[in-house]
């Protein structure tokens, strides 16, 4: 693959990148999990199968709640500021209103089951 081919590629993707984050709205719900007294928020990532890593977003508070249940912290973050957050904690892809197994959402005690390996498919 030649330069101008590659060149060519990024800049496309960055095009369709732009017109995808023009349609998302100002600001997207992203879980965190915060540490003891909730003063430090860390947004949560979720592994994939293929081992890509995942935000999940939601671009309303009932939609998160449905999708992770009561007892999820979230984050009201700007959507204009994605940028920043990928540099401060690397992700592959964005999925947005994802419905994530009840048996992984967070209880009420703040703890997180961790997915069986033996299950995933």
């Amino acid at each position: 693959m030649s330069d101008d081919t590659s060149a060519g590629g990024t800049a496309e993707f960055e095009e369709h990148r732009d017109r995808v984050r023009r349609t998302m709205p100002p600001a997207l719900y992203l879980p965190v999990s915060s540490a003891e007294g909730g003063e430090f928020h860390e947004v949560e990532l979720r592994a994939m199968n293929d081992g890509r890593l995942a935000l999940l977003a939601y671009t309303a508070l009932d939609r998160l709640a449905d999708a992770q249940g009561p007892h999820q912290p979230w984050m009201l973050y700007p959507t204009d500021r994605l940028e920043d957050l990928e540099q401060s904690q690397p992700y592959d892809v964005i999925l947005l209103d994802l419905e994530i197994p009840e048996a992984l959402w967070r209880r009420a005690d703040g703890t997180q089951p961790q997915p069986d390996p033996e299950s995933a498919s």
